[in-house]
Order: structure tokens, then sequence, then C-alpha cells
């Protein structure tokens, strides 16, 4: 079964990127996705360019409609994602928790529809 895991953070809560901090937060994702691929669980994972680069698109009454930045306000935004191959629930749960944002943000896992592929 594949899961995603969709990785939520409040960009001020993460180290910036010009400090001492950052480095070591970027280790710990090199770390996280050495054991993924060791494991054997990574299908893929990408971090997002900033909510300010997004374009949310509606379609009502056959019309495209677009507008700038993501739909919802928040604080936590959707910085990047994974998607794991794992047994179970409980496995991706485990995985996910070795993602570093998951310390100052939040990571919704969620199973993958395969509709008979």
């Amino acid at each position: 079964m594949k899961y995603i895991a969709l990785i939520y953070s409040d960009p001020a809560a993460a180290p910036a990127f010009t400090s001492p901090e950052f480095g070591a937060f970027m280790a710990s994702y090199r770390t996280a996705n050495e054991r993924y691929a060791k494991d054997g669980v990574l299908v893929i994972g990408e971090a997002l360019k900033s909510t300010s680069t997004a374009t949310t698109l509606r379609v009502r009454g056959g019309k495209a409609e677009t507008m700038d930045g993501p739909f919802v306000e928040s604080k936590e935004q959707l910085g990047g994602f994974y998607v794991f191959d794992c047994d179970n629930l409980d496995e991706a749960l485990k995985y996910a928790a070795l993602i570093p944002a998951a310390q100052h943000g939040a990571v919704e896992v969620r199973p993958i529809e395969d509709y008979g592929r």
C-alpha cells in the first residue's frame, strides 16, 4: 500500500536558510532519506516552493478561474511530501515520524487510492 506524507509547517518556526541550525536541519532530511532508501519504502519525495508561488484553480460552470496563492489561509503551509510503499499505516507512521519538520509542524499521512491500476 502506498501512503503520502504531507509535510505542513510554519515557515517562521523552521530554521532560517541563513542560520547555523539550517545545516543540521537539512542533514536530518538526508539521514531520513538514506533510511527510506535503505529500507526500500521511498517512492518519491519532494520539497515545494513557497506558497507565494502557488496558483489555485477552480472550474465553475465550465469556466476555469484562477487566483494567486493557496486556497486556505493558515500559518502552516504544505511544504513538501513523501510517498512511501509500506505494509500498513503503522509502518508509514514510523517513517513519517523521521521527517524533521514534524518537530515543529505536522505530517498528515494518508493511504493513496489504487482504483485497480
